[in-house]
């Protein structure tokens, strides 16, 4: 999974040096007309909900209409992308994927959906960094002692997700597979109660977004022990990365890109794609985006798609390798 390193800093220079050109015709004249719906496949609360509660307000100043967020968690983020992916594909209604949509075809026998086929990319929109956190009343400061203290105790740890399939299940299992660790997995609908189960103390282990827990990390309500990305996060300078504190080659991004249903006429992805990277490089977007621990990337709809093939074949490996399982 390094290619996601080198991937963040290249995309990011393509996105917002240039953005695609189209003309305004084939089925965007008047668009938009009336309020877009963003589903996101994922309880509030969480990053990639935090993110797009931050673009929405812009976006609908650019386009001159409401931009809604529409949470629908359930199904390791099926339920929301079935229900985007199978809307009319006209520009109102679009999904947010994310990591899992780059995992459920691997983890799945049947999908309601083809993570390909149905999907007309629009842009990669932010890259998330992950932290792995315990409650302060688990025996652990380091990413080494929590290693020994599940070795020495197998499955005596439970670690909070926000579903099944999500990033949260999905950083873990790779730790425990790299590190030879057994913990119990606790899926929530979502990664708001995610973080409010470790927080309260319900489960003892989370690898949450640093966007969702980063309020909770600096009141020391919950303890970071190491990040995802092979460099420290500037929002959490203070934690170690996970490669450095003893697993080393460890590294997992959390992912967000914007899509819609195939068949969405090309007008009016480009017009959708303009605002998206214009928005994410408006300085205010960028620093607030930034100061909950997310980066704003943006791209083509090329660029997504080539990326979201991606991660579905990188995550074949990984799954059959780590023997990921939903349930």
């Amino acid at each position: 999974m390094k290619y996601l390193q080198g991937l963040l800093l290249a995309v990011t220079t393509v996105a917002f040096n240039a953005c695609a050109q189209a003309p305004a015709s084939g089925g965007a004249a008047g668009y938009p007309a009336r309020a877009i719906r963003i589903i996101i496949p994922f309880a509030a609360g969480g990053a990639t909900d935090v993110v797009f509660r931050i673009l929405a307000p812009h976006l609908t100043e650019s386009l001159g209409q409401t931009v809604l967020i529409d949470n629908r968690p359930g199904g390791a983020a099926t339920i929301g992308m079935d229900i985007a992916l199978k809307s009319p594909p006209d520009g109102y209604t679009l999904g947010v994927a994310n990591v899992s949509f780059g995992v459920n075809p691997s983890l799945f026998a049947k999908m309601p959906f083809d993570s390909e086929k149905d999907i007309t990319p629009i842009s990669l929109v932010a890259m998330v960094p992950m932290v792995l956190a315990v409650h302060p009343s688990v025996p652990a400061r380091s990413v080494k002692q929590l290693i020994a203290l599940a070795k020495a105790r197998p499955g005596g740890l439970n670690y909070a997700s926000a579903g099944n399939a999500s990033a949260g299940h999905l950083a873990m299992e790779l730790l425990k597979f790299q590190t030879g660790t057994d913990m119990v997995h606790i899926a929530f609908k979502g990664g708001g109660p995610q973080v409010i189960s470790s927080v309260s103390g319900e489960t003892a282990v989370i690898f949450t977004t640093v966007p969702a827990s980063i309020q909770h990390l600096r009141s020391g309500r919950l303890i970071g022990l190491g990040v995802s990305t092979l460099s420290r996060d500037p929002a959490l300078p203070e934690v170690p990365t996970i490669a450095e504190s003893g697993v080393p080659g460890y590294e997992f991004y959390e992912w967000q890109g914007l899509v819609a249903p195939a068949g969405t006429p090309a007008a009016v992805i480009a017009r959708l794609q303009r605002e998206i990277v214009r928005v994410l490089g408006i300085a205010d977007v960028k620093t607030r985006i930034a100061g909950v621990g997310a980066h704003a990337v943006g791209g083509t709809p090329d660029e997504l798609a080539a990326f979201i093939k991606k991660e579905i074949v990188t995550w074949a490996r990984v799954v059959k390798t780590a023997g990921i399982r939903v349930d």
